[in-house]
């Protein structure tokens, strides 16, 4: 049986499992991990190499499983590039390589790294039809998803917890809850006719953008704080003015352009916050 609904062949097939990568929603799980690696201070490559090849197929996971159910079961999406079959194909390899991960850092570290590791492919696995139904596991999948693979690609590291990355997962969880209230926003029309509770549907899209817009803003907050507490590198409130203009922009903006701008802004965000991180020594010794 075909595993690509648009044909046959080694090409085709590959090009259809291929297309479940997406780069938009796949770097930040990824440069989460490297971030909490940097955190650490001490990286050893093949450990920080593994959990990011465990976030890739928890996220590639998700995205298969999403468009799974979108397409198959609810026939929301118009069109899919995998058949039933090319989807479960698709969720046995990247589950595999995710357990193979997983059992290499419990050997590598601890069972503490394999805890704060198999909840990301959880979460993704359940994203849907379970978790994207209700408003706030909806909101917060992904945002956690992401906080964990930073404290995770800590931990791995200093086989240890440690302020700084735990702050970082917080202001994250936080910020990018509210990133994810704007972007459900988008289908606010649709999910409110089969009834799917987003916070936009739950609310109403009005009270949804002070809902999204409150968090961001706490979350920017929570950044200068531990800045002037020295919590976090002092340099790092300037990704708080980073994104703050960004959001000041996407707050005029239509659902759609203003999710555009908002993961953009996300990105250079972290960039920033490493940067402030990588150079907090040069700071420090100023």
């Amino acid at each position: 049986m075909a595993l690509s609904r648009r044909g046959t062949g080694v090409r085709t097939t590959t090009h259809a499992f291929w297309s479940q990568v997406h780069p938009v929603f796949m770097l930040p799980p990824l440069a989460a991990s490297l971030f909490g690696a940097i955190l650490a201070r001490d990286v050893v490559p093949s450990l920080a190499a593994v959990h990011v090849v465990a976030m890739f197929a928890a996220v590639y996971t998700a995205h298969v499983k999403d468009g799974y159910v979108d397409f198959h079961v609810r026939g929301e999406d118009d069109d899919h590039p995998l058949t039933e079959r090319g989807c479960r194909v698709g969720l046995a390899l990247s589950t595999t390589v995710f357990a193979a991960c997983v059992v290499f850092l419990g050997v590598a570290v601890d069972l503490v790294a394999v805890a704060l590791t198999v909840p990301t492919w959880l979460i993704a696995y359940h994203h849907a039809p379970q978790l994207d139904t209700n408003p706030l596991t909806a909101t917060t999948g992904y945002p956690l998803g992401i906080s964990l693979s930073l404290l995770g690609g800590f931990y791995v590291q200093a086989e240890a917890f440690a302020a700084v990355p735990i702050g970082f997962a917080v202001v994250f969880l936080v910020l990018l809850s509210g990133v994810k209230v704007i972007d459900d926003a988008q289908d606010y029309d649709y999910d409110r006719s089969i009834e799917k509770r987003t916070v936009a549907v739950t609310v109403g899209p009005t009270r949804a953008y002070d809902v999204a817009y409150g968090l961001m803003a706490t979350a920017l907050l929570a950044v200068v704080a531990f800045a002037v507490a020295r919590v976090f590198p002092p340099s790092s409130a300037l990704a708080a003015l980073a994104f703050a203009a960004v959001a000041a922009v996407a707050r005029r903006a239509e659902p759609d352009l203003a999710t555009m701008l908002l993961i953009r802004g996300a990105y250079v965000f972290l960039a920033i916050l490493v940067a402030a991180v990588w150079f907090e020594p040069l700071v420090g010794t100023a």
